[in-house]
Order: C-alpha cells, then sequence, then structure tokens
C-alpha cells in the first residue's frame, strides 16, 4: 500500500516538467492522479500507466474561472471526491531576464494571471468538495527566489510572494474544515523548459548551484519527497507552512 493510495489528486501543469515528476510520483504511491494543463499531457498519463499506475488528463486553463470549475466538477463527477490538489501551473521557464522597468505590462498581467490568480482560482473550486468532505490537502508551489529578491525575473518572484501569503490565509480560513494548506519553494530547477532557455539556464544557473549547501544541480524529482509528505496524512498537523526545497541555498 503506498502513502497516497486511492486518493484523488489533481496537478496542475502536469503535463511536463516539475508537474510531470509530481504526477508519476503520486502515483507511485498509490493516487489516482488528474493530471491538468493547457498542454496536452496524454504522454505523462501514458507514463504513469506504463508503470501500473491510474491517471486521467483533464485540460484546465487555471486562469480561467469556468475552466477550473469545469475541472473540479469533472473530477467529482468521475470518482465523487477530490483529496489534494497542486497548484503548480505557472509562467516562469519561457521568460526572459530583464530589469523590472523593462518588463511590460501585459507580460507582468499573463505572469500574475496563471500565477496567482490560477491557484486561488482552482482553490475556490475545490474548497466546497474539501469543506463537504472535511478533508483535504492544497499544495502551492512557492520559490526560493520570495527569500532572497532575486533580479531580473521580479514579476516571477511577485509572484510567488503572493503565494506564500496566500497559503498562510488560506490555511487559517480552512483550517476549521480540517483542510490543510502548505507550500513548497524550490530552488532553480533543471526542467526541460529551464534547460531550453539559457536566460535561465546560463550563467545564473551557475550562481544558484554555488550558493548552496549541496552544490549541484537541482532536478524536479528533488521535490517529490516534500510533496508526497505534504499530501499524505504525515502531514496532517501541518498548515499554512512554505518548506524550501532548495539544497541549502535558502535558509528559512
Amino acid at each position: 500500500m503506498g502513502r497516497l493510495q486511492d486518493k484523488v489528486v489533481i496537478i496542475t501543469g502536469g503535463a511536463r516538467g516539475i508537474g510531470a515528476a509530481f504526477s508519476k510520483a503520486v502515483a507511485a504511491e498509490g493516487a489516482i492522479v488528474i493530471v491538468s494543463d493547457v498542454r496536452d499531457g496524454a504522454g505523462t498519463v501514458q507514463e504513469i500507466e506504463a508503470a501500473q499506475g491510474r491517471a486521467a488528463f483533464v485540460a484546465c486553463d487555471v486562469s480561467s474561472a469556468q475552466s477550473t470549475t469545469d475541472l473540479v466538477n469533472e473530477v467529482v463527477k468521475r470518482h465523487g471526491r477530490i483529496d489534494a490538489v497542486v497548484n503548480n501551473a505557472a509562467i516562469f521557464a519561457n521568460l526572459k531576464r530583464q530589469a523590472f522597468f523593462d518588463i511590460d505590462e501585459k507580460e507582468w498581467d499573463d505572469v500574475m494571471a496563471v500565477n496567482v490568480r490560477g491557484p486561488f482560482l482552482l482553490t475556490k473550486a475545490v474548497a466546497p468538495v474539501m469543506m463537504r468532505q472535511k478533508s483535504g490537502k492544497i499544495v502551492n508551489i512557492a520559490s526560493g527566489t520570495v527569500f532572497k529578491g532575486q533580479t531580473g525575473i521580479t514579476h516571477y518572484v511577485a509572484s510567488k510572494g503572493a503565494i506564500v501569503a496566500f497559503t498562510r490565509c488560506v490555511a487559517r480560513e480552512l483550517g476549521d474544515h480540517n483542510i490543510n494548506v502548505n507550500a513548497i519553494a524550490p530552488g532553480l530547477t533543471m526542467s526541460e523548459g529551464v534547460i531550453a532557455n539559457p536566460d535561465m539556464s546560463g550563467g545564473g544557473s551557475s550562481a544558484t548551484m554555488n550558493s548552496r549547501a549541496f552544490k549541484r544541480e537541482q532536478k524536479p524529482q528533488d521535490l517529490t519527497g516534500t510533496l508526497v509528505f505534504l499530501c499524505s496524512s504525515d502531514s496532517d498537523f501541518m498548515t499554512g507552512q512554505t518548506l524550501v526545497v532548495d539544497g541549502g541555498s535558502v535558509t528559512h
């Protein structure tokens, strides 16, 4: 029996990168995984099923209230419950590093729409389901950059700072309903999107690696143990917290 046996878990941004690693990790622990993304998540689902896991793809644009509501309704229709939601979808890997005064309004708004409004909308949509169940795990993905004040990606860092604050507030609002709300703050992680963007995987990556206690690149798999912990009963008396997982660059 896995630590998440038969739990129904939604993972946004699950088609690739960190989200795909999350999806495979929770499936390996026995969960029924809903891979959700604006991209086609069929490949992630196929990998999970090839490993004897259970998964399905349901498309969702997290910046849309209708799309997040439709996702929740579809999962409840299929499974009758939702045990965990991982708000992983975000705009990051495609960003160009630039001074804050060079970021245009549209790019700022696009980042906020996915990175902040997305977790708000999906959490808002799933909360009534979890409140009826008197149980649930919500895991938001923040960033270690919040605790550093990273330059060159101010809109991204601001969006993840909002996620830390959002996590703390919603944890208090949902505590009476036995719903845990926590966050993971990764360091710079070598997902395929980051690797493909020289602005993210170039010289800045070396500086980040050298700032760590463990001086190596971070991989998506470095985050999966923490995610499983936060989705499982092992974290039942923990809420409102942000766990930094970055090899010791930030001590928080």
